[in-house]
C-alpha cells in the first residue's frame, strides 16, 4: 500500500500574448456587464512532471519512507487569458471555467504561478514492501476556449491557460504508472524492466 498527497496550487508556462492579471480587474469592473455569459468549448488537459525524487529502493519491508522531491526545472507557470473581453475580469473568467469543470474555486485558486525552482518537500509512501519505487510532483494544465457574451453584444471569444490541480504522488515500479505524469517519472526514475517503465 501507498499514501498520495494532494496539494493545491500551480500555474500555467505563460506563452504568447494576453498576460492577464489583477492590474486590470479595475478597469473590466468599471465597465462590468451585469449580465454576462460563458460557453467553455476545446478543454484540454495535460500533466507536466514537476519534481522528481531519486530512485528509491526498499531492502525489506516497512511501514514508510519518505522521499525528498527535488526541483528539476526552473519554468515559472502563470494563467493567461487572450483576450480578456471586455466587461469582463480575468477573475470572473478563471471563475466561470472553474464552475465549468466543477471546482471548488475559480481554475489556478488564487496563487496565479508557480515558481518550479523553489524546493517541493517530500512524498510518503507507507507499507511497502521491498522493491523499487518512484515519487514525483506534477501539474495538470488546462487550456480551454469560451464564448463571453455581453447582453444584445457581439459575442467576444478568448482562450484561457490555467490549471485544475497539483500534487505528489509515490508508486512501485512493479505497477502501471496512474497517469501521464507518472509514466513520465517512472521512464525516468524505475529500473530498466521493470512495468511502470516499460509501459512508459
Amino acid at each position: 500500500m501507498y499514501m498520495r498527497t494532494w496539494v493545491v496550487g500551480a500555474a500555467l508556462v505563460a506563452l504568447g500574448a494576453g498576460l492577464t492579471g489583477c492590474s486590470g480587474d479595475s478597469d473590466a469592473r468599471a465597465g462590468a456587464c451585469a449580465d454576462g455569459t460563458y460557453a467553455w468549448s476545446g478543454v484540454r488537459h495535460t500533466e507536466k512532471v514537476t519534481y522528481l525524487a531519486e530512485p528509491i529502493t526498499i531492502e525489506k519491508p516497512t511501514a514508510s519512507y519518505k522521499a525528498q522531491l527535488n526541483v528539476i526545472d526552473t519554468v515559472v507557470y502563470h494563467q493567461t487569458i487572450s483576450p480578456r473581453p471586455k466587461g469582463a475580469s480575468s477573475s470572473d473568467v478563471l471563475a466561470s471555467l472553474g464552475t465549468y469543470l466543477k471546482l471548488d474555486g475559480p481554475a489556478g485558486g488564487s496563487s496565479g504561478r508557480i515558481n518550479t525552482s523553489i524546493g517541493a518537500g517530500y512524498e510518503e509512501g507507507t507499507g511497502l514492501e521491498k522493491g523499487s519505487y518512484y515519487a514525483w510532483g506534477y501539474v495538470n494544465l488546462v487550456d480551454a476556449d469560451f464564448t463571453y457574451t455581453c447582453g444584445d453584444g457581439e459575442p467576444a471569444k478568448g482562450h484561457v491557460r490555467s490549471w485544475d490541480k497539483t500534487g505528489s504522488d509515490f508508486r512501485s515500479c512493479a505497477e502501471a504508472a496512474p497517469s501521464d505524469s507518472g509514466r513520465e517519472a517512472a521512464a525516468r526514475r524505475c529500473p530498466t524492466g521493470s512495468r511502470a517503465a516499460q509501459e512508459a
